[in-house]
């Protein structure tokens, strides 16, 4: 089935060595119904690890590109490496997407390749999104990542979820625009189960949430006056105001979860899908015909001229040596 431009999302996961790119990335494939089991990297299982060193050591050498489906959108993903020696990997891909997930981990926050990725991503002008991982364990801390994103990366990211539980109690995620906590049952994760926020979290919640609208308001000026004059504001068009913010470099939307407990990650996805630009989104490319020299600017248009910028080549086994 050929989707409309509009309904792509070409996407990057990105991050410090053992964030969770990869374990994430295994996730979505198996909620998209790409894979039929969950391939965990420990066990040296993960369809996006294919080399052998990668499935030896637990770690991403090369970056793996893949396809999947969620919602009436087609999502293609390049899983990235997070060791600071294959650094150009992440370089390469960059070039070529439109937006990255940037994960980071709930313990450690902000590390270096962090940090090197984020002034990669800086460099291209690719909108993010940022995932806050491992929330299930010990000192995981969501907000305090937030901050320290803001403080070292000036991010201007902005929480749109929040946890519910501390490290091993760890159950749950509110979303903020919609006031409703998520839970995740299944062997897998893969049900999600919504219910009413519960009574400890109402006022920060409301808080949190007001927040997010002020912000929505600097990117729309009828919801600005909407805002001023306490009139109601809808779901559909807080997200449209933030999606502009981030396709502008603005801010960066904050979700959170843990990845190998099987929480968040379809909240992720549809936070792509919500935020994210697609390739209609992206500012045209400047080009050089080599025949003439000739500048051109190429937009996004399925029917013109067929136009590729190669990232990435790899032997096959089954093709030989190029």
């Amino acid at each position: 089935m050929a989707y409309p431009l509009e309904k792509y999302r070409n996407i990057g996961i990105a991050a410090h060595i053992d964030a969770g790119k990869t374990t994430i990335t295994e996730r979505i494939l198996f909620y998209t119904g790409i894979s039929y089991k969950i391939g965990e990297v420990h066990e040296g299982e993960a369809v996006m690890d294919w080399m052998e060193q990668e499935q030896e050591r637990g770690i991403t050498i090369t970056s793996a590109a893949t396809t999947c489906f969620w919602k009436d959108y087609q999502v293609n993903i390049i899983d990235t490496p997070g060791h600071i020696d294959f650094t150009i990997e992440v370089e390469r891909s960059l070039r070529v997407l439109d937006g990255v997930v940037a994960v980071f981990s709930g313990v450690e926050g902000v590390q270096p390749q962090s940090e090197t990725v984020w002034r990669q991503a800086n460099r291209y002008k690719v909108p993010r999104i940022i995932f806050v991982n491992k929330l299930d364990r010990i000192g995981a801390d969501y907000l305090r990542v937030v901050k320290d994103i803001n403080k070292r990366l000036h991010a201007n990211a902005l929480p749109m979820q929040l946890q519910v539980g501390l490290s091993e109690n760890f159950n749950g995620v509110i979303d903020l625009l919609t006031r409703k906590m998520a839970t995740f049952g299944g062997d897998m994760g893969e049900k999600v189960e919504w219910q009413d926020v519960p009574a400890e979290y109402v006022d920060q919640v409301e808080e949190m949430r007001n927040y997010v609208v002020e912000v929505a308001c600097d990117f729309n000026e009828v919801l600005a006056d909407k805002f001023l004059n306490e009139e109601e504001i809808s779901i559909d068009e807080v997200k449209s105001a933030l999606r502009k913010g981030v396709i502008g470099l603005k801010i960066t939307p904050v979700f959170c979860g843990s990845a190998f407990k099987n929480k968040g990650v379809q909240l992720m996805l549809d936070a792509v899908i919500d935020y994210l630009p697609s390739p209609l989104d992206v500012p045209p490319v400047e080009g050089i015909l080599v025949d003439t020299d000739e500048k051109i600017t190429i937009h996004p248009d399925p029917k013109a001229a067929f136009h590729a910028l190669v990232f990435k080549i790899m032997t096959d086994p089954f093709v030989g040596m190029l």
